[in-house]
């Protein structure tokens, strides 16, 4: 019996955001042939399909693959509102995927003979051929993906055709497809955490020694090193990426073979569907199987995390672009202009990021307010989960993408930075330090020193020693190597701190896991 190989292709996922598969399913080299019949067949559709134009309408309806206890076809109104084909034709790969593996085990089972699996194999490949070709006609009469796909083979090799459906169900069907596809979705957005990490290193490199204000409540607090700012960036889209993987993790259970939702009595074999697919293990209970939708609450979960740390990002780039700011100017291959004002310079794509976490973070919501009424097992409802889910990877993707853009294409004002450096006090923390005595007594001799420079206008290094020694004795000459933002910076030392020493450790560990390298 010949089995299933996998492909170790690693392009990522399907059509329209990732436009390939993982784990490609092809039969293993053999001579496959149709019988006369099944060749007319093919001939025959191939060529009315290649004289007609695409279309996701049909222009008469047909006998419901299900509908053999209807009298009646469903009205126009519910066709329209009933169908998911409009959307749910990305999974075509995926499903494609699903059928080969679902044949190959079928005949290995003794359920399907060998030449039925390689016709219908051979036929799935046709038909992938002609989507990717843009060839395929999609027909609303047929509802979602899989019903287009499964008789569109039946049209193309005939009987055969007819037993790919043997144990199992559409339930089970769109659950193992849309996993398939939320598992490349996941790798694909991992793969764009690392780019835009990666840029921010980079970033980190070009500014090395950059001192600039840290903010607490949007208020001067302390000196940081421009460096350590990039770096905490990255921090968090480690983060996001960790909470990726452990979702993978979870969302790669196979549930084919589940069925409606109790399983089947034939002899079937879903450690090998499970295998061939490159799934770590069947679902064990076939009612979760086909109803579950965690996984998908769980990558939204995720993306909504990660959007939120690309607005905030955007949110800081945006405010440090501004004239009362002018730390940061992004190059005009990343800016747009005003339609009314020519002088406008304007940090649009990050606008668009923080704009976009909205729409991220509702897609979340709304799967979250479909499944909380649910019942076991499938309900026609969870033909919603898929338009949110196909909508916050493409946001997510896209705001990932556009960062790191922005990131490689963005420089910072060290002559203004600088200029705004003496402002705000920001050494004030690093002299209360210095006193050495318990705390609160030094931030109250600390804070009446500040009282003094406010009232004189002045920085606390511009303080004499005797102005200082009138406030507490304790004050010696040696505070003025405290005293600055520069000798600010020199005295953090502690564990993941702002000091250079610190901030350089922090680099190499980030040059070393993301592999960047060293020559600039």
């Amino acid at each position: 019996m010949e089995s299933l190989l996998i492909s170790s292709s690693s392009s990522l996922t399907t059509s329209p955001i990732f436009p390939s598969s993982k784990h490609a399913l092809t039969p293993k080299p053999q001579n496959l042939t149709f019988n006369s019949n099944a060749r007319l067949v093919l001939l025959t559709c191939a060529a009315q399909q290649m004289n007609s134009p695409p279309s996701t309408a049909a222009k008469e309806k047909e006998v419901k693959l299900w509908g053999g206890r209807f009298e009646e076809s469903v009205t126009d109104a519910v066709e329209k509102f009933t169908e998911s084909i409009s959307f749910d034709k990305v999974l075509y790969k995926q499903d494609i995927m699903g059928s080969k593996a679902h044949a190959s085990m079928l005949a290995k089972q003794g359920l399907m003979s060998d030449s039925d699996r390689d016709t219908i194999i051979k036929g799935l490949e046709e038909i992938e051929r002609q989507i990717e070709a843009g060839e395929f006609v999609w027909r609303t009469d047929r509802e979602d993906v899989h019903m287009n796909i499964e008789a569109a083979l039946t049209d193309l090799v005939g009987e055969p055709a007819k037993k790919l459906h043997t144990a199992r169900s559409r339930n089970d069907q769109v659950a193992t497809d849309f996993r398939l596809w939320c598992r490349d979705a996941i790798d694909g957005i991992i793969s764009r955490i690392k780019n835009l990490q990666i840029a921010m290193v980079e970033l980190a490199l070009q500014n090395e020694g950059l001192i600039v204000p840290g903010y607490t409540h949007l208020q001067r607090a302390q000196p940081v090193l421009l460096q350590h700012l990039l770096l905490a960036y990255v921090e968090q889209l480690e983060r996001d990426a960790g909470r990726l993987l452990d979702c993978r993790a979870r969302v790669n259970f196979c549930p084919l073979g589940a069925c409606a939702l109790a399983g089947t009595g034939l002899p079937i074999d879903r450690f090998m569907t499970s295998d061939a697919l490159g799934f770590t293990a069947p679902m064990r209970n076939s009612i979760d199987a086909v109803s579950d939708r965690d996984f998908v609450l769980e990558l939204l979960s995720a993306n909504s995390i990660t959007a939120v740390h690309l607005s905030r990002l955007g949110e800081e780039w945006v405010l440090w672009a501004s004239e009362e700011f002018g730390f940061l100017t992004p190059s005009d291959k990343v800016s747009t202009g005003s339609s009314i004002m020519p002088q406008k310079k304007n940090p649009d794509p990050m606008e668009l990021v923080r704009g976009k976490s909205a729409r991220v973070i509702g897609d979340l919501v709304s799967l979250l307010v479909l499944c909380k009424g649910l019942p076991h097992a499938y309900n026609r409802d969870l033909q919603e989960d898929k338009e949110p889910v196909f909508d916050s990877v493409k946001a997510i993707v896209g705001m990932l993408e556009v960062s790191a853009e922005f990131a490689q294409n963005v420089s910072f004002n060290r002559e203004r930075i600088q200029k705004a450096l003496p402002a705000g006090h920001l050494d004030a923390t690093t002299l209360a330090d210095y006193l050495g005595i318990p705390f609160r007594t030094s931030h109250d001799i600390v804070g009446r020193s500040v009282a003094l420079c406010v009232s004189r206008n002045c920085e606390l290094q511009d303080l004499s020693l005797d102005e200082l020694n009138s406030l507490n004795p304790i004050f010696d000459k040696d505070v003025y190597e405290y005293l600055g933002v520069e000798n600010s910076i020199k005295k953090f030392r502690s564990y993941g701190s702002t000091g250079s020493e610190c901030v350089a450790g922090q680099l190499d560990y980030w040059i070393d896991k993301l592999s960047i390298s060293r020559e600039r």
